[in-house]
């Protein structure tokens, strides 16, 4: 009789636990559309811990099922029906085309670590034969930084790697650029427009392509960075490793510090886009880049009130596209306007020569 009592007590205390791992989920899920990152920089990081909080729901409904508490399992099922929309945009699993649809454009975007930190081998660089060979109509790229000197990547190595790209744009991000972000594309370029918003070393541009008889507004991102440093890095790594007790804690007041800072500089900035795009509306719109932000974020969720997520309509997995120091999100996007139908769009894990991979996606109208 006791045993049964202490099986009841115990059941109840796991529930407990599954209670809160549901409550925590669905605050995760929905968290870009009710935290402000200006005025909470700290909840609007719930996010980053969808995908934990999503897994630890499964297993306690597999948990409960295998122990035959049916009415149980039912709190961690329909938690994970309710954030079935969030998981959708996180993992989703998409048919792939096998072939390029007639009449649909390539666009690949990618922040290029200043082309691999401007690396040359035996005259060659890896990301410019990566692009050249891409097959894109249209390239934008993030983090575009070329060297003076010829032992390293210059202007003049990248614009004859992609001599097939006639109409090209470049231009300086933030107030205190180190970098830039550019666009090569295949379609001529009517227009460049640096989109306002406040950063010193971050920005977006908007760029008009004249398509055919229509004309396609993309527009290039690269959102305010998190800013870890190289230690920083160091130590989440560490962490991951060999989680020592005061090591963890310092660890995560760190980052979670650098973290919530940067969020709440990218949330105005997601704002700016979001207002440039009412203010200037076309049916063919893409917005691209880096966005330093995952796929449950407030980032995320403004701009896909205008547009659609073209990996989440087509994709599939995870899309991880950052590649280093175990951060593994993806906070490279394509944006797409109702106008538009992305097919294939994928993250190209064949290339790791920056921090960050690749994505591209067919998109064809609609």
């Amino acid at each position: 009789m006791k045993m049964r009592n202490f099986g009841r007590l115990l059941m109840l205390m796991i529930w407990l636990i599954a209670l809160m791992a549901a409550i925590l989920m669905l605050f995760s899920a929905f968290s870009p559309s009710l935290v402000n990152p200006v005025s909470f920089p700290l909840l609007s990081l719930a996010g980053f811990v969808f995908p934990v909080l999503a897994v630890i729901n499964l297993l306690f409904f597999i948990f409960f099922l295998l122990c035959r508490q049916f009415k149980l399992s039912l709190l961690p099922l329909l938690c994970l029906i309710a954030c079935y929309g969030q998981i959708h945009t996180y993992f989703p699993l998409n048919p792939r085309v096998n072939e390029r649809p007639e009449g649909s454009l390539k666009i690949v975007s990618y922040n290029t670590m200043g082309f691999g930190s401007k690396q040359k081998k035996e005259g060659k660089n890896e990301i410019l034969d990566y692009l050249a060979a891409s097959d894109a109509d249209i390239i934008c790229l993030q983090e575009h930084s070329v060297s003076g000197s010829k032992k390293f990547v210059t202007q003049k190595d990248v614009d004859n790697a992609l001599s097939a790209y006639k109409y090209r744009a470049t231009k300086a991000k933030g107030k205190q650029p180190k970098s830039s972000i550019a666009i090569y594309s295949k379609l001529p370029v009517l227009k460049t427009e640096k989109i306002p918003m406040e950063s010193n070393s971050n920005g977006a541009t908007a760029y008009l392509l004249k398509w055919g008889q229509d004309t396609l507004q993309v527009v290039n991102c690269h959102l305010e960075s998190n800013r870890l440093t190289d230690e920083d890095k160091e130590i989440y790594e560490h962490m991951i490793d060999q989680p020592e007790k005061e090591q963890v804690k310092e660890g995560i007041k760190v980052l979670l510090r650098k973290l919530a800072k940067a969020s709440a500089i990218r949330a105005p900035q997601a704002d700016s886009i979001v207002s440039y795009l009412k203010k200037h509306p076309y049916r063919y719109t893409i917005v691209c880049g880096d966005f330093n932000d995952t796929p449950i974020s407030y980032t995320h969720h403004k701009l896909t009130e205008p547009l659609n997520d073209a990996f989440t309509l087509s994709g599939r997995g995870l899309g991880i596209s950052y590649n280093r120091n175990r951060f593994l999100f993806r906070i490279d996007n394509i944006f797409v306007s109702e106008g538009l139908l992305p097919k294939n769009c994928a993250v190209d894990t064949s290339i790791n020569a920056s921090d960050h991979y690749p994505i591209w996606s067919y998109v064809e109208k609609n």
